[in-house]
């Protein structure tokens, strides 16, 4: 046997680098989304462990987000997966995706921007980048998700309408409330602010999705566009 070639198995790994036996020690919170990924694919290939077969999924995707937006096309495209593990890993991640929905809670309903800025104000005043949502909401006004479409920087946030209406389409959305933080706590709206609305309505309405609003979170003030008079 060539040594320098030869690499082990997962059984031949020590006990405490096996991913399995470390979740039914130390409980599933303790180990990472690599380790996670890898139970889910069970076995690795003829060149790589499971560990280092999920490790080259997120080196491709990078993180959890970019892993549910992947096709089973995309997923089966890394040498070692193929489509059966491309889908084991696309039903755990909307089986996640589906149990993140459900509270067991009656739905908040959106009748006015008050009720936008008491869901959110508590978790969106204090961030230090700007992230942009967007509530989508069903026939009822009844708010059926809430999406974080990016990620910006200390004062902008890149938004495409495709991003935002992606999920939109999916759930059946009737109408989407957009919402954004203002990091330095003043809610007054940009120019940059104007013109993503602007883009994002006439998006809509060739879609068919309302844009009701675009709540802009401050520290504990916001700005209603649909008040404003601004959409």
């Amino acid at each position: 046997m060539d040594s320098l070639n030869y690499r082990p198995t997962m059984k031949e790994l020590p006990e405490e680098l096996r991913p399995r036996e470390r979740l039914q020690k130390e409980g599933a919170g303790a180990l990472s989304e690599i380790e996670l990924t890898a139970i889910l694919l069970r076995t690795g290939s003829h060149e790589v462990t499971a560990v280092e077969l999920a490790s080259l999924i997120f080196a491709r995707f990078k993180n959890l987000r970019s892993l549910v937006d992947a096709t089973i096309e995309e997923l089966s495209e890394i040498k070692g997966v193929g489509p059966a593990k491309a889908s084991q890993v696309k039903a755990a991640l909307e089986l996640a995706k589906r149990l993140s929905h459900f509270t067991g809670l009656p739905r908040p309903v959106i009748k006015s921007p008050d009720d936008v800025a008491g869901l959110l104000m508590e978790e969106m005043r204090h961030l230090d980048r700007e992230h942009f949502r967007a509530l989508l909401l069903n026939t009822r006004n009844q708010v059926i998700a809430n999406d974080e479409v990016s990620v910006g920087t200390l004062n902008s946030s890149a938004v495409h309408p495709r991003e935002l209406f992606r999920n939109a389409i999916k759930r059946s959305a009737a109408s989407v409330v957009l919402v954004h933080n203002h990091p330095s706590g003043d809610a007054t709206p940009s120019k940059d602010d104007l013109d993503v609305t602007r883009r994002i309505s006439e998006a809509g309405k060739i879609i068919g999705i309302e844009i009701l609003d675009h709540i802009i979170i401050g520290d504990n003030r916001f700005t209603s566009f649909k008040a404003e008079g601004l959409i």
